[in-house]
């Protein structure tokens, strides 16, 4: 049974990490700044992934306790990655391609799977040639030679390297100008980043902006009656759908063990030694990815700005659904040996959809529909939910998934519902899904602006137009000065970078 806790313990610790930092960071970046917070989750990444590989402690279980230390903070830092980056992206962009630079930094991590995947194949293949070992069934302890201890130590601290590369271009990388403006009011920093890449001289009425910023129905706050009457329902919306999705995400990736033992991709535990068992899952999930995870979110990245991302979701829950239903209902004819490659198919179907749709979707949206001054925190807020429903899965599918006769379970685990139950339940949670999704907006060829409201203002509104103001001046003899609403400077910044 204590098996069964650590392989938890260990799966669910940088879950519980990540969304603690989602709520942290996604709230700090709001009252900081995105690029000052940007750099202090890029090197908590880099620090604990380090550390991880690095964990120590005078017997096994003190090894696996400051390794699920060092994994808390880790997902606390990629945590903060996620209202982070996508805040970034959303204020860079324009309103055209918006959608497609938000999902594509989100389906980068397709390929950082493939690459993890690699390395787990690569550094198992090595030691596996290096040490051999007999099969669990033959060799109980002799099965796991001592060098395979630093398999995984060396594959978690290789996982610093992409992150440090990315330091030097994080600190480099302006603060963007939506955040400048809108957030911290400062109009004069504003100017002078838009000077650069516009090639413009902008002069700005810095007591202008202060004074928009004063107009109490651009300045609400997240408890406020304004924001509920005006947002609650969108935060409900996009908060939920992460939730499920990552439900039935999460507790798929739990489960593909089984999937790929039933099918016949991994033998059993018994007839294999460990570093065997490393290798043969990393092969597996690498073609999983690589067929159907990867794909889905560049399909994505595609297809967003011209379907749009309501259409991109709710076909992904509804596509989900079905697949769910269609592998779970005839489960059993699926697993016969005839069968297996119709049941990878079917099963990579699932993690297509997932990726194009709302795996994707639930990421961009909550970057775009919200306010600047709490778009990196109502990110983070839905971004928590989302794992929070990966928490539920992570821990509660791991039993779930657990075969329903006592003898066929995995060591130390109790019966659960089966595969194939566990299936129709992911099933019917997407269908869920599908009806929250109605509560999401569609953001597409909208401004930022124009999407949370920032520009609306009743009686205010000319004055809006006038005071987030700047004036251009070309250099040239005949130029003149104008003044132009600083949201529209901003999205021609956009349409410039």
């Amino acid at each position: 049974m204590f098996k069964s806790y650590i392989s938890a313990a260990v799966n669910g610790v940088a879950l519980c990490g990540t969304f603690f930092g989602q709520l942290f960071f996604g709230w700090l970046g709001d009252k900081l700044g995105r690029k000052r917070v940007y750099g202090i989750t890029l090197m908590l990444m880099v620090i604990c992934s380090i550390a991880s590989g690095l964990s120590f402690g005078k017997d096994p279980k003190s090894v696996i306790t400051t390794l699920c230390f060092f994994r808390f903070w880790l997902g606390f830092g990629i945590g903060g990655d996620y209202p982070l980056s996508a805040a970034i992206m959303s204020e860079y962009s324009n309103k055209r391609t918006r959608g497609a630079f938000i999902a594509a930094v989100f389906a980068m991590q397709g390929f950082g799977i493939l690459a993890g995947g690699f390395v787990g194949i690569v550094v198992s293949a090595s030691f596996k040639a290096a040490f051999k070992s007999s099969p669990y069934s033959t060799d109980p302890l002799g099965s796991t030679v001592p060098q395979a201890d630093y398999v995984w130590r060396i594959i978690l601290m290789l996982g610093a390297l992409p992150a440090a590369l990315t330091y030097y271009w994080r600190r480099k990388m302006p603060e963007t100008a939506r955040y400048t403006a809108l957030v911290a009011k400062d109009a004069k920093q504003v100017a002078a980043d838009m000077s650069k890449v516009l090639q413009v001289q902008i002069v700005v009425e810095q007591e202008k902006v202060e004074r928009l910023g004063q107009d109490r129905k651009r300045s609400f706050g997240l408890f406020s009656k304004e924001f509920v009457m005006r947002h609650g329902l969108h935060l409900l919306g996009t908060a939920a759908t992460w939730f499920l999705v990552d439900v039935a995400y999460y507790s798929q990736n739990l489960f593909q063990k089984d999937i790929f033992s039933a099918i016949g991709w991994i033998p059993p535990a018994q007839s294999m030694n460990a570093l065997e068992e490393v290798y043969r899952i990393a092969r597996a999930q690498s073609l999983i990815a690589l067929c159907g995870t990867v794909p889905g979110y560049w399909f994505t990245v595609f297809l967003i700005d011209h379907l749009g991302r309501f259409v991109i979701q709710l076909m992904g829950f509804a596509f989900m659904t079905i697949f769910m239903f269609a592998l779970a209902i005839p489960y059993h004819h699926w697993i016969s040996k005839e069968n297996n490659i119709g049941f990878v198919v079917m099963y990579a179907f699932t993690f297509f959809f997932a990726n194009f749709g709302p795996n994707s979707t639930t990421f961009v949206v909550p970057a775009e529909i919200f306010p600047a001054r709490l778009r990196s925190t109502c990110h983070g807020i839905s971004a928590a939910a989302g794992k929070a429903g990966a928490i539920a899965g992570a821990f509660g599918f791991l039993y779930a998934a657990q075969s329903q006769d006592r003898t066929k379970t995995d060591a130390g685990y109790p019966p659960g519902i089966g595969v194939k139950n566990s299936l129709i339940v992911l099933g019917v949670i997407n269908l869920v899904g599908m009806l929250f999704a109605l509560l999401v907006p569609e953001p597409k060829g909208r401004s930022l602006e124009e999407i949370s409201g920032e520009n609306d203002g009743g009686d205010h509104d000319k004055e809006a137009a006038e005071t987030q103001g700047v004036h251009d001046h070309t250099g040239s003899s005949s130029s003149s000065s104008r003044t132009l609403p600083l949201p529209a400077v901003v999205e021609t910044k956009a349409l410039q970078t």
